[in-house]
């Protein structure tokens, strides 16, 4: 306990003064180093070491892909084809045309507040998959509680994620200015009275502030002036 305490201090020393990443390929490599004092993937909750996940550690199962199931991705939570669907840039030239030309679109796809490390398997069948109530039991990856119904094109993720989740969307709906539909929102609102900010998700709220400059305000208070301490 000690030792994890010293490494997240030495590491929001080390981030306090860093600029928010301008571009997702940025973020990504802050995003490793941020999550270096607490290695566990986002939706089944797996330990891993660098980019391979130990699969054992959840129970996880792959379902198709073994390969991809053994690396960690940077996934957003608020896919970038949701973010970029509600903008014109995509219609003239799809994600890479938002990258190059759309300055909202480039600091959404970078915002840290968005993006967890997930078990590169589940990031891509989850793909831009909008999040709900599925009737299904989870099984298609093992003991890993994660279910996703490529037929409705929705996705269920664990319990311990879900207010994390909803917090992210209305973060990410208030910054950018995404439209979130009726169905979206009341779904938001339940899991985020169903499970409130824990611990854990006000450290990472924390940690990211010190670097973006800001903090989800869905998931607490930040305190700026530490990151500087």
């Amino acid at each position: 306990m000690i030792r994890s305490i010293l490494l997240l201090c030495l590491l929001l020393s080390a981030t306090s003064h860093a600029a928010a990443p301008r571009t997702f390929n940025e973020a990504k490599k802050v995003a490793w180093k941020l999550y270096a004092t607490h290695p566990v993937e986002f939706y089944c909750g797996c330990r891993y070491q660098g980019n391979r996940v130990d699969l054992k550690s959840c129970g996880y199962v792959p379902r198709k892909s073994p390969q991809r199931a053994r690396r960690i991705e940077w996934e957003h939570i608020v896919p970038a084809w949701v973010i970029g669907h509600q903008r014109q840039c995509w219609q003239k030239g799809g994600r890479q045309y938002c990258t190059e030309h759309d300055a909202t679109f480039q600091r959404a796809e970078a915002d840290l507040h968005n993006l967890v490390p997930s078990i590169g398997e589940v990031n891509g069948d989850r793909s831009n998959f909008s999040f709900g109530w599925l009737p299904q039991k989870p099984s298609q990856y093992g003991a890993c509680p994660m279910v996703v119904d490529f037929k409705a094109r929705k996705a269920m993720p664990r319990q311990q994620v879900r207010g994390m989740i909803a917090r992210t969307y209305f973060y990410m709906s208030d910054r950018y200015g995404l439209r979130l539909s009726s169905q979206d929102r009341k779904l938001y609102n339940a899991w985020n009275r169903q499970y409130p900010v824990e611990a854990w998700e006000r450290n990472r709220n924390q940690r990211l502030a010190c670097v973006m400059g800001h903090g989800n305000p869905y998931a607490g208070k930040v305190d700026l002036g530490a990151c500087r301490r």
